[in-house]
């Protein structure tokens, strides 16, 4: 049972309990909307810019695990909409949450057989490579956004 593993993989990168000891909820909980929408010197994203583009490419592969098409365009993935306020920073987390927990109670529930499927079509690749793409994917943009987390709280700006 392959599916239920990568489920939880996916769940540990966004809520902790995986081999790194980092996760996004934990980096992200203490980030302010300032510090969010904050550019640093140099850097081409700021971490609003990565929490959306990470977000996109789950809202995506939720949408085709409820029987949607395909619905995603790269050169729209970092497009956020303004977060002006703290409010609206903190409702966007809490929707981030809420859609990679529904995408784990999609995804458990899948055979194992469905790993080998095209995801929507054979130029995708199969569920798998899809599934665990999305999870080196968050993992990769975590580590960015770590980093960045550190830059803004030095003094190095």
């Amino acid at each position: 049972m392959l599916i239920p593993q990568i489920a939880g993989h996916f769940r540990q990168v966004y809520f902790g309990g995986n081999w790194t000891a980092s996760c996004l909820k934990d980096q992200l909980s203490d980030i302010s909307r300032e510090e969010a929408v904050t550019a640093i010197p140099g850097l081409t994203n700021t971490i609003l810019a990565l929490t959306y583009h990470i977000h996109y490419y789950v809202v995506t592969i939720r949408g085709v695990l409820r029987g949607g098409p395909l619905d995603a365009h790269d050169k729209f993935s970092f497009d956020h909409p303004p977060i002006e306020t703290e409010e609206e920073w903190q409702l966007f987390l809490l929707d981030v949450w809420k859609t990679a927990e529904e995408l784990c109670d999609l995804m458990e529930p899948l055979p194992d057989e469905k790993l080998d499927e095209n995801f929507t079509d054979e130029k995708y690749g199969n569920y798998y490579r899809n599934l665990s793409g999305l999870i080196e994917h968050t993992h990769y943009h975590l580590g960015q956004i770590v980093v960045m987390k550190k830059v803004l709280r030095s003094d190095k700006l």
